[in-house]
């Protein structure tokens, strides 16, 4: 795995993680009873995106270290899911 594609892995887990950690500990205006007029009941008061941002960096980094380790140890590797054979060098 190469430099680049293991930026692209973390962004994408990093990604994966924040979207999974959004709506969690949410607290909406109708929950906090100050809603905005023009705004939906359901429109965030608090987010936490800060805490989030912080938080899910560090699980990401967790996850991405353990897929790189399975990809760069050769833990798992192509032949290992190449369940049709095609993989096997075998041309007809």
């Amino acid at each position: 795995m190469g430099i680049a594609s293991g930026i692209v892995l973390f962004l994408v887990i990093w990604f994966m993680t924040f979207l999974i950690a959004l709506p969690i500990r949410i607290q909406t205006q109708g929950e906090a009873g100050t809603t905005v007029e023009g705004t939906h009941k359901g429109s965030p008061e608090r987010h936490h995106l800060r805490k989030k941002f912080i938080i899910v960096t560090g699980v990401a980094f967790v996850l991405w270290a353990i897929a790189a380790y399975v990809i760069l140890g050769g833990v798992i590797t192509v032949e290992d899911i190449d369940f049709f054979g095609t993989m096997s060098g075998a041309r007809n």
